[in-house]
């Protein structure tokens, strides 16, 4: 048998010749400078061309851009030692806004006593109470709003006055922020009128939380006829009208129905529709009507300021603020109020005049919208302005804050949520009026929803702001009980023990804060007379500061001024105050007005 024999390794021919590798043109840089004589073939390496470079930009020299004026922050090699005294002269201090102070006569003496009352007329008997015309008092107009102020000699840097309120003291019907057709009761809780639509505003306002207020109807709609046997009827009432009632911000119209603009959210007495930008739509089950009789309760909710501000600033994100924040801890610094205000005098009474926030064309594009544009690549561009209103909406002022709503309660019993995402109202949501001297962006500290009534020919409403309501709700109910159930006992050794509420739905109530908890307008309006009281102090003492480092001599060394509020009260003219023409203000300087005697 043959046997295959593989071939001897030193015999074996390869198949094909090893050939020299070319020299490409990458491997250049392996070539020899100088050829070898054993090698005379071998190519010479290409010259390499320089790389371009890019032209550098000429700097000028230091001191060049010092006398220009530059920035001198940036250089070349790191200075430690930059926080010299020639560098933080060239600091520039940061801007603080802070109110304007206005030159004016200084005060008489009546101005140190309480406002007077306004002066009320009657003129007509309604619902057993009698109302009546108030006169002797100033009211708002287009583009300025008017509080009661007082002169006291505690506000020397302050120009003497302080903010204050006219009797009665209590949450009720603004008389300035009323129409001039409304006419009230004595207590300023009942309107009536005999005219159209006309709208009156209370004199607190909701910024954040949730408020509760309550609404009889003394004068509207007559209940039905199998109805009217049971419930009280009042003879006097016989002339009818119409009655709407609310929540509306500061620029909501006056003379007109709540619900009419953007600025109110209301509710009609006729098959108890809502009502918002004049588009009446039902609500109520098989639309029943708010009767005489019948007590009506309206329930707000805010998210906190701090989300609030998140939305108009454009910081707002669905993914991340999940929860309203009613009760946020505590932040190292409160936002400020800004209240751009002069004392003038109106019939021998002084009120502050400040600029009023004006409607804005964006929502009264809302109410009145443009029609639909021909030409689809414009529309198509404008598509995200035209969006409805939202919390990331690229108009600041169609901005809705979520988290927000309106229930409606009648007799006790919770009708449904009308109302939710309702506009937002920090600037620059709302702006100011457009006139000189107004300054956009600011927050007066009066900025939100106010309780807000309209009547019609005849129609009477009253309010109640609490705390005893007529028909609370439960969760109201029981916030309310919690502050009597809040018994401290003492033990042996002196300590104080809560006793822990044993009902489920109390212990959630002690475990919420105060804005999470149902309140009444009432606490609001205690809350809004310690804010109005603390921001007067914080523009004294800025003020006063201010005075004591543009002008010493003003200030005494214990701190006090040095005119006496009796020398000014005598002297009865601008020429006699001395030392205050220097004074800083708002933009550093103090404005002169001219005032005549109405």
């Amino acid at each position: 048998m043959a046997t295959e024999t593989s071939p001897r390794p030193g015999s074996a021919t390869p198949s094909t010749i090893p050939q020299k590798r070319p020299m490409n043109l990458d491997d250049e840089h392996h070539v020899p400078a100088v050829s070898s004589p054993l090698n005379p073939d071998a190519p010479t390496p290409r010259t390499r061309k320089a790389p371009v470079r890019e032209q550098r930009e000429k700097k000028e020299s230091l001191k060049k851009r010092e006398a220009k004026g530059a920035d001198t922050t940036r250089s070349s090699t790191p200075d430690t030692q930059s926080t010299t005294k020639r560098s933080r002269k060239v600091e520039k201090a940061p801007d603080i806004v802070r109110p304007v102070r206005y030159y004016t006569k200084p005060p008489s003496q009546p101005d140190f006593d309480p406002p007077r009352q306004p002066v009320f007329n009657p003129v007509l008997t309604k619902a057993n109470r009698e109302f009546s015309e108030c006169f002797e008092h100033i009211s708002n107009k287009k583009s300025f709003r008017y509080t009661n102020c007082i002169a006291d000699p505690g506000f020397p840097s302050s120009r003497w006055f302080r903010q204050t309120d006219a009797e009665p003291f209590e949450p009720r019907f603004s008389f300035q922020e009323a129409s001039s057709h409304i006419l009230f009761d004595s207590a300023g809780r009942s309107i009536t009128t005999e005219k159209g639509f006309r709208m009156a505003r209370a004199n607190v306002c909701a910024r954040e939380g949730r408020w509760y207020y309550e609404c009889k109807i003394l004068s509207g709609v007559k209940r039905p006829a199998h109805e009217a046997s049971s419930a009280p009827q009042d003879s006097s009432s016989t002339d009818g009208g119409h009655v709407r009632l609310g929540w509306a911000r500061r620029e909501a119209n006056l003379d007109t129905p709540v619900g009419f603009d953007a600025y109110s959210y209301g509710l009609r007495d006729v098959s108890g529709q809502k009502v918002h930008l004049s588009r009446p739509k039902d609500f109520t089950p098989s639309n029943e009507s708010l009767c005489e009789g019948d007590v009506i309760g309206l329930e707000l909710t805010l998210p906190s300021l701090a989300l609030h501000r998140k939305v108009v600033e454009g910081s707002y994100n669905k993914a991340v603020d999940v929860s309203d924040d009613l009760d946020p801890h505590p932040a190292a610094e409160a936002p400020d109020f800004v209240r751009d205000r002069v004392p003038i005098r109106y019939k021998g009474v002084v009120y502050f005049e400040q600029f009023e926030y004006s409607s804005s064309k964006e929502l009264e594009d809302l109410m009145n919208p443009a029609p639909s544009l021909s030409n689809a690549a414009v529309a198509a561009k404008d598509a995200a302005a035209t969006a409805p209103p939202n919390p990331n909406h690229p108009s600041v002022a169609l901005r809705t804050l979520p988290f927000s709503s309106i229930k409606i309660y009648k007799n006790g019993k919770l009708l449904g949520t009308p109302f939710a995402d309702l506009l937002a109202f920090l600037p620059p949501a709302s702006k100011a009026a457009t006139q000189q001297g107004a300054r956009d962006g600011l927050d007066d500290g009066m900025l939100g929803y106010f309780p807000a009534i309209s009547v019609f020919r005849g129609g009477a409403a009253e309010v109640n702001f609490g705390p005893d309501f007529w028909c609370p709700p439960s969760d109201l109910a029981t916030a309310v009980g919690d502050d009597d159930q809040d018994a401290v006992d003492n033990d042996m050794i002196g300590s104080a023990i809560a006793l822990a509420p044993k009902d489920p739905k109390t212990q959630r109530q002690h475990s919420q804060g105060k804005n999470s908890r149902l309140r009444g307008m009432g606490e609001r309006y205690i809350e809004q007379i310690a804010e109005d009281i603390i921001y007067d102090l914080i523009d004294e003492v800025d003020f006063w500061m201010l005075d004591a480092i543009e002008n010493p001599d003003a200030v005494g060394t214990d701190g006090a001024s040095t005119q006496k509020v009796d020398n000014v009260s005598a002297a009865g003219g601008l020429e006699t105050v001395e030392g205050l023409t220097q004074l800083g203000g708002g933009g550093g300087e103090i404005k002169e007005i001219v005032q005549e005697e109405e």
